[in-house]
């Protein structure tokens, strides 16, 4: 018997690889799907079928790519959509994976036709249930697809999925979701690795509101913010998107020609911001790497070539976490990084940085300085405010960019630095000169004259 859970690190996807005998199925795959196909190749397995749950719109699903190598028939949910490929599901419907067998469960709520997969062992009764975006640990899956004027209704139609079909499948059955903590998919996803649906019961926040209007009133309180590539996404998951084969290889670009390429492309540097702050191309976009699945899709645009600036190493990682978005255009990256850069006599620009106890005893000392905070509302609300500071999270910094001021200094702070470089790239391409990056958090924060208001 095989059962694994394949995690997408940054994008927090899980999707799952379950087989008897010499039959496997696989649920959700990304799109670099080589690891499925391996897997079942390694116990003598062939993939079958594909099942998604639903349209994903955090990532470019992987089912037209899985058929392409192995053969496998690819059933999708939502069906009242207009799929370009695959068959859809009938709630009900069955599978036979050797010993075992999986059932589709309509768990409608998160999208109009979405389905979960019950997993029935050997004997009969139900072992697993895979989720999708239904039910998550701690958590829910985000009603707010189809626009918020529709969110109260999906949102009562989430409730009786959770309550009415997945809850009385019986509290030892082991809850599959797509997602764990940090997806844009749901608001406060529990770090709990594995769990059932009696521990969801039992400590889910969500589920402790046992009447409707109460799940409704409570769920609809913290959408998260519907990121703007969703849309794209959506599109790419339901027309689907062009086969990739081997993963591409990104080429390597000596600086001169980097230099004259870069006007007509986006400049991604995936280094840390200690080193993009020292020195970095003009006009470049800082997202360090393990923060690129999770930001990535605020910042980088679909219609222009990505050319990538590491610390001089092919960038393998990052184009893999590109393509898992959809940003398949990478044009190649900076040979030899930064260094070589210089070494060829270009130019580079800088921000400046200085330590959160540097910032705190400047405010001490009575200076009056222009922060802007970009932490996410839920940080705010559990480590507290710094006063006075103007609070944009920054993933709202593109459209809310002209709110600050430009002609003035400006200090920005986040949890560590990582982000507020983020921010700081942005709004220098946009004009702005004095910036400030502060590095360090709020476990350094020990400003007397601006205390951390909790």
């Amino acid at each position: 018997m095989l059962f694994e859970r394949i995690i997408s690190e940054g994008l927090a996807h899980y999707s799952y690889l379950i087989g008897d005998g010499n039959e496997a199925v696989v649920i959700d795959p990304r799109r670099d799907c080589s690891v499925y196909a391996k897997m079942a190749c390694n116990e003598g397995m062939k993939i079958s079928s594909i099942l998604e749950t639903h349209r994903n719109e955090d990532y470019v699903i992987g089912s037209l790519e899985l058929q392409a190598r192995t053969g496998a028939e690819i059933w999708h949910a939502d069906s009242q959509w207009d799929y370009k490929y695959g068959k859809p599901v009938s709630d009900g419907q069955r599978w036979k994976v050797g010993r075992l067998e999986l059932q589709a469960l309509l768990t409608p709520g998160h999208t109009p036709g979405m389905m979960s997969y019950i997993l029935k062992d050997p004997s009969g009764p139900p072992w697993a249930v895979f989720t999708g975006d239904a039910l998550f640990a701690g958590e829910v899956g985000r009603v707010d697809l189809l626009g918020m004027d529709k969110a109260p209704e999906m949102a009562g139609i989430l409730y009786h999925s959770i309550f009415d079909r997945l809850l009385p499948l019986g509290d030892g059955v082991i809850v599959c979701p797509a997602h764990g903590a940090g997806s844009v998919c749901g608001e406060a996803i529990a770090e709990r690795v594995w769990t059932t649906l009696g521990m969801e019961r039992l400590t889910n926040p969500r589920l402790q509101h046992k009447e409707k209007a109460e799940f409704i009133e409570d769920l609809l309180k913290n959408q998260p913010e519907k990121p703007p590539y969703f849309e794209k996404i959506e599109r790419f998951n339901q027309e689907g998107a062009p086969l990739l084969g081997p993963l591409p290889a990104p080429k390597p670009i000596a600086p001169k020609e980097f230099e004259a390429l870069y006007s007509d492309a986006f400049i991604l540097d995936i280094r840390k911001e200690t080193s993009f702050a020292s020195a970095h191309v003009a006009g470049s976009q800082s997202i360090w790497l393990e923060g690129l699945a999770s930001f990535e899709g605020w910042f980088l645009p679909y219609d222009l070539p990505v050319l990538i600036v590491s610390e001089g190493e092919c960038p393998e990682e990052a184009v893999m976490v590109l393509i898992r978005e959809g940003f398949d255009n990478i044009a190649g990256y900076l040979a030899g990084g930064m260094h070589k850069w210089h070494m060829a006599g270009l130019r580079s620009t800088s921000i400046g940085t200085i330590t959160v106890h540097g910032i705190c005893q400047r405010l001490d000392s009575g200076e009056e300085l222009n922060i802007l905070d970009v932490r996410s509302d839920v940080e705010l609300a559990r480590g507290g405010r710094i006063p006075r500071a103007q609070h944009i999270p920054v993933t709202q910094i593109p459209k809310r960019a002209m709110e600050m001021p430009k002609k003035e200094p400006l200090f920005i702070f986040c949890g560590s630095g990582l982000r507020s470089m983020i921010a700081a790239s942005y709004l220098q391409c946009l004009g702005w000169r004095e910036l400030t990056v502060v590095l360090g958090g709020m476990s350094g924060w020990k400003s007397i004259r601006c205390p951390i208001q909790r």
